[in-house]
């Protein structure tokens, strides 16, 4: 057992001991039918920050206040207490011969983390503090466990995401993130919805595993028997869309992939695909780096951050490169002088790279594609979309106008990680079968991951799909770029954690 261990089990059980002291104080107001689970609302007129950014307004003036008992100083006739609600703190102001010696007793008697209400009349103290001068309060919920502070500071990683709610209250700033993650979603929709794209809503339970190369989560469907699969992509959904005539659509929810957990990886994330008819993957392009800068602009008033020490600028246009050119400025191979898959797995061979199908089996693109992941990609810091992918793995993608062997495909990398896709849709239903019985010859050559076939996409394809450019963003991490998080789950509120034994 760890040092780390043994010092949680010790604080755990000094915390058993204030928590019998706070149900036995709970225990004796019920018997005083002062139940503060008994309250059922607080008409609260005025949060924290409200009434310290219009003080002049407000001074001398009555207002009720909520929030989370912070702190408590002060001795006999006076306390001061702070309390916290969702925006900020306010200091309670409460002296004996305005609120009475009972009450002042019975304040002081509360527990940090307990909820109250208070009337009273905004002041500034000596210090020049805003502050409320309370004429009465009320508890209105019990804290029946001790603030983080008292115990952990809730510093250890595990703990924080396990107790989100009280990594919150312990620290502000973590709080701090999941408001701007909001404005960030919100601004997101905005920027969709002024040119003129609709929001949809696609199945997160399906038959099929469709629309990414990614394992998916089985689960079964009772009355009909059968396995179902989460989501791993919205796009075959919002495709019929497209071929139903909606023209513009995104959908922005929830993804699953059965994969592993890391800073980069969570299995259950957050992420927008949006599909355009009449554009390809320029007009994408455009649309993403456009997207970004307004959303960064909107919650740092710049299109500057630092993410890590590092200064990201997010400015239009983002720099554009080809894959092969990638590959030949940072792994020194011009794939534009191999003409052959034995040429490219001889390469493959020099350079140590392995494949989850027999070397025999790999293609040109695929050692390309490989080679740009281990040697291009950690070098991408500032935003850069990688363009012109090889055909064999976009099997969703039109090829390349004047280039067969690519595909009218790019990503996009921020700090050498991928936040986004995008492609000029693949709208010829008999091209789009033969690209999904190849996935299936890879299947059977030992990659789970590939694509299966869709009989009910194929069948909307086969009515017709204008032409059309799709993109999908990650917006977790996008969320850690614009708010500086070095884990993914510092901006998910409840990431996917081990069970405690």
């Amino acid at each position: 057992m760890s040092t780390e261990e043994i010092n949680i089990e010790e604080l755990e059980s000094k915390f058993s001991e204030q928590e019998a002291l706070r149900r036995e104080k709970l225990q004796e107001l019920q018997a005083q039918g002062k139940d503060p689970f008994d309250v059922y609302k607080v008409e609260r007129t005025h949060m924290s920050t409200e009434i310290k950014a219009n003080f002049e307004e407000l001074e001398e003036k009555t207002v009720t206040v909520a929030g989370r008992i912070m702190s408590k100083r002060g001795q006999g006739k006076v306390v001061f207490s702070d309390i916290q609600d969702r925006d900020g703190k306010i200091q309670l102001f409460l002296k004996i011969d305005v609120v009475g010696e009972e009450n002042l007793k019975a304040y002081k008697n509360f527990d940090l983390g307990d909820w109250v209400a208070a009337t009273g009349e905004v002041f500034k103290t000596k210090t020049g503090e805003v502050s409320i001068r309370v004429t009465e309060f009320q508890l209105i919920s019990k804290s029946l466990k001790p603030l983080p502070e008292k115990w952990h500071g809730l510093k250890d990683p595990d703990l924080r995401y396990r107790q989100r709610e009280v990594d919150m209250i312990s620290n502000p700033e973590v709080k701090e993130i999941f408001k701007k993650r909001a404005v960030i979603l919100k601004s997101i929709r905005e920027f969709l919805d002024n040119r003129g794209f609709i929001e949809v809503e696609t199945p997160m339970l399906s038959p099929i595993a469709g629309g990414a190369s990614a394992r998916p989560f089985i689960t079964h469907h009772n009355a009909l028997d059968i396995e179902m699969y989460l989501r791993i992509a919205p796009e075959l959904y919002l495709k019929r869309a497209i071929v139903a005539g909606l023209e513009r659509v995104y959908d922005l929810g929830r993804t699953f992939r059965n994969e592993g957990m890391s800073v980069r990886h969570n299995p259950e994330f957050t992420m927008i695909e949006l599909y355009q008819a009449f554009a390809d993957y320029n007009d994408m392009m455009e649309i993403c780096e456009n997207l970004i800068a307004t959303v960064c602009e909107k919650v740092n008033g710049t299109t500057k951050v630092t993410y890590q020490g590092t200064e990201i600028d997010f400015t239009p246009p983002f720099r554009r490169i080809s894959m092969v050119d990638a590959v030949k400025e940072y792994a020194g191979v011009d794939f534009n002088e191999i003409k052959t898959d034995e040429e490219a797995q001889q390469i493959a061979k020099e350079k140590n790279l392995e494949f989850k199908k027999d070397l025999k089996h790999v293609t040109k693109g695929e050692v390309l594609n490989m080679l740009f992941e281990e040697y291009a990609e950690e070098h991408l810091i500032q935003p850069t979309f990688v363009y012109d992918y090889p055909v064999e793995i976009s099997p969703l993608t039109k090829k390349k106008r004047g280039n067969e062997a690519f595909t009218e495909r790019f990503e996009g990398f921020v700090y050498g990680r991928e936040i986004c896709n995008a492609y000029s849709e693949l709208n010829d239903p008999i091209v789009q079968r033969e690209r999904f019985k190849q996935q299936e010859k890879e299947r059977e050559l030992g990659d789970d991951e590939a694509y299966v076939i869709d009989e009910e996409f194929m069948s909307a394809l086969e009515t017709g799909m204008p032409p059309t450019g799709g993109l999908g963003i990650g917006i977790d991490r996008l969320i850690m770029f614009l708010t500086d998080s070095a884990s993914i789950r510092d901006v998910i509120m409840f990431p996917t954690m081990k069970p405690l034994k």
